[in-house]
């Protein structure tokens, strides 16, 4: 489950920092959730106080890729999602359906693993940073990634 809140600055009344959170049912207990944060590129799992247990901060690409999943959990998050986050930072419906045809594409023409080679990048990166949280990414068979516990492989 997410929840997103809007710091503001006091200064000026804009809204600044925008921290999503999630709970996670079945990966973190109860009383824990993660605060990822966009402007500082930052995961911090929290407990019931709100207290800090950890954080671990992210490359731009990373957060590009750990976003989504996050979004899209306890469901996958399609490759061409994830490939169109990672290409740009505005991710619209059609930039997703381009995604989808050039990976149909590559697939035909034998070429998916060289379209996924900017993704399993970044994923192998943000795999080893997830294992402190005690959490993974597992890969979906031509499909996507979803997010998984450690603790249950």
């Amino acid at each position: 489950m997410r929840t997103t809140h809007l710091a503001h600055n006091k200064r000026n009344g804009k809204a600044e920092i925008k921290i999503s959170y999630f709970s996670l049912p079945g990966l973190l207990p109860g009383e824990q959730l993660l605060a990822l944060n966009l402007n500082t590129r930052t995961l911090s799992l929290l407990s019931h106080g709100p207290q800090l247990i950890m954080e671990q901060q992210f490359s731009v690409n990373e957060i590009r890729v750990i976003s989504p999943i996050l979004e899209a959990f306890p469901h996958y998050s399609p490759y061409e999602v994830l490939l169109a986050h990672l290409s740009s930072e505005i991710v619209s419906a059609t930039s997703i359906a381009r995604w989808r045809q050039r990976l149909q594409e590559a697939q035909q023409q034998g070429s998916w693993r060289h379209e996924l080679r900017p993704l399993r990048r970044a994923l192998s990166s943000l795999r080893n940073k997830l294992h402190y949280f005690d959490l993974e990414i597992t890969n979906i068979r031509e499909r996507g990634c979803s997010l998984t516990s450690l603790s249950s492989r």
